[in-house]
């Protein structure tokens, strides 16, 4: 007696055997040899199944269902067919060490290209600079073309498919992927598939009034279904706009726009979007690049009655993309960025879905472990949340491009006497320097006085009392603040998975004011952490590093610097194994 399973299978099966001769058609048309070829059909047989049963999943009610699935192979064929061979070589290499991630010698930064190093070909430049600092895996925020004025720090995107012209070209990005590679660094770009900018072609397409692009989009045309859904949604971004829709007079219809008014998000109940994204995710991917960044994965899929927040379909989703990067990008990894409930945030880590994740939950805890002098909440945090699935990491980080949001779980804290909206209070005025005997000078970011939401802006340095020091011109000041730091990086290199610094942490980088001067920052207090590069302080780090002079600057690089290094000496700290250890000392975290 055959089960449901069966039939799914046999339907996989019977598609994969009809769709063969167009497969074929690809091959022929993009003249791939025969080594190339036989490489796709072996793991497409190993992942076809699974994949037709995810897919299945979301789109076997529609009439078109076999019509997407056969686009969705052909896509997969041609971004195989596509790929760099120096790119196939790399997946050969990693797919016999599949956990290449989880090295002790594994160390990444992250930045801006223009507020770092201009545009990509000056980036170039920098590369020994990286591989000095020890790092080996290097995110570069969004770098694609964006819409005029504010696009969200580059997370509004008018085409996968171009750079941002103040940034260079593809072939720029190309060849920084070439240089980073060569010199043993990963290279790491978002993917930014939840929303498109409003003025990306298939924007510009729906409204001018094209129903099949309408369709990639939540389009309503007038209040009721967006009243309905508002009733279980929650504000993003509560002090730039109110609700999730935003009217578009051209159209006059409601658009969905989780954050930004301008950022539309995509309608992925249409199996359409899914391919064209796919087709996006490929053309990245074979640019050179080895992780992709899947943001804001918790808002994916939406559905009428609930929170449309990590619903199950959107790890179907995931795990779809996932089983489409094994076929035909097979050594790209993904992250995921899911800055939600610490329960919701593993979920999304898996080698079948995203095989790393940021630690926003450790980040945070080690936040509140400065402000506190106490790390119980984060040891009883640890002690049931650090652990993962095989194959799996984390991106453990101190400071981001973004905000910090207290995500511990109310639960841990009520278990250890904490009351959790009081100490986020707390959190919130020991980090704007509200609160008596303050070391920090963060700023706040979405306010909201409703419901007393806050999270926190300021760099690492500034947060950690750097500022304050400076400031005050206070030596003891300066040198308990350079510790705070220090320790920080201590935890974040030692404790098992992937450390990541927001570059400029390595030498100090300050709260930059100057944001409020620029229109279309000045609403936006992340752009606080968000400074441009000073070259003259990268001539100052190699003058006083050669002299052996100690300005704070040159110390802050040197310790960073020597930490990194004993990482990469240390064997032992490779995978994800981390055990706590009780140290009797609510100050102690062993």
């Amino acid at each position: 007696m055959s089960t449901a399973q069966d039939e799914i299978d046999f339907k996989a099966d019977l598609t994969l055997q009809r769709l063969q001769p167009q497969l074929q058609e690809v091959w022929r048309t993009s003249q791939i040899d025969d080594v190339k070829k036989h490489e796709f059909e072996t793991r497409l047989n190993e992942h076809w199944r699974p994949l037709f049963g995810l897919l299945y999943q979301l789109y076997s009610s529609r009439y078109d269902f076999f019509y997407h699935i056969e686009q969705v192979l052909l896509t997969a064929a041609r971004g195989w067919a596509e790929r760099p061979e120096d790119l196939c070589a790399l997946d050969r290499h990693r797919i016999n060490e599949p956990n290449w991630f989880q090295s002790e010698r594994i160390s990444g930064g992250a930045l801006y290209v223009d507020l770092f190093g201009e545009n990509l070909s000056k980036l170039r430049e920098q590369v020994g600079y990286f591989k000095n600092l020890g790092l080996t895996y290097l995110h570069l925020m969004p770098l694609f073309a964006v819409r005029p004025g504010n696009n969200d720090g580059g997370y509004a995107i008018s085409t996968y498919r171009s750079v941002d012209p103040r940034l260079g070209t593809i072939d720029d990005l190309r060849l920084l992927a070439a240089d980073l590679r060569e010199a043993g660094i990963s290279l790491v770009l978002d993917f930014v598939f939840n929303h498109t900018s409003d003025d990306h072609e298939w924007a510009k397409m729906a409204q001018s009034g094209n129903r099949e692009f309408q369709e990639y989009y939540y389009i309503f045309p007038d209040r009721v279904k967006p009243e309905q859904y508002e009733r279980t949604l929650r504000e993003i971004f509560p002090t730039v706009r109110r609700g999730n829709f935003t009217w578009h007079d051209g159209m006059q219809q409601w658009v969905w726009t989780s954050f930004n008014s301008f950022q539309w998000d995509l309608n992925y109940t249409n199996p359409a979007v899914f391919r064209a994204m796919l087709e996006e995710m490929y053309f990245i991917a074979n640019t050179g690049i080895d992780i992709l960044r899947l943001d804001a994965v918790a808002f994916i899929w939406k559905k009428m009655g609930t929170s449309c927040e990590n619903l199950p379909e959107a790890h179907t989703l995931i795990q779809a993309f996932n089983r489409l990067a094994r076929i035909a990008t097979p050594g790209l990894l993904f992250k995921s960025e899911a800055i939600v409930h610490p329960d919701d945030v593993v979920k999304y880590i898996s080698e079948h879905e995203c095989q790393i994740s940021y630690n926003p939950t450790l980040m945070a805890l080690l936040w509140e472990s400065l402000a506190t002098r106490n790390v119980s909440l984060l040891v009883q945090t640890l002690r049931h949340r650090y652990k993962l699935p095989r194959n799996t990491a984390w991106v453990n980080y101190l400071r981001c491009h973004d905000d910090i949001g207290w995500t511990f779980d109310d639960a841990d804290a009520q278990a250890i006497g904490i009351n959790a909206y009081d100490h986020r209070k707390f959190l919130n005025d020991f980090y704007t320097g509200q609160f008596p005997g303050s070391f920090a000078r963060g700023v706040p970011f979405q306010e909201n006085h409703e419901t007393g939401d806050m999270r926190i802006s300021g760099t690492m340095a500034s947060l950690a009392g750097l500022e304050q020091a400076i400031e005050e011109d206070n030596e003891e000041k300066k040198e308990l603040a350079l510790r705070r730091m220090l320790l920080l990086h201590g935890v974040s290199l030692s404790i098992g998975g992937i450390p990541l610094l927001y570059l400029g942490e390595e030498w100090g980088m300050l709260n930059d004011y100057d944001f409020v001067k620029d229109p279309a920052k000045a609403g936006d207090s992340r752009w606080i952490h968000r400074p441009k590069m000073q070259w003259q302080f990268l001539e100052e780090l190699d003058d006083h590093i050669k002299s052996g002079n100690g300005s704070i600057r040159s110390t802050i690089f040197r310790s960073t610097q020597k930490l990194i290094a004993l990482r990469k000496s240390l064997p032992a700290l490779a995978g994800q194994d981390m055990e706590l250890i009780a140290t009797a000392n609510e100050h102690i975290l062993g």
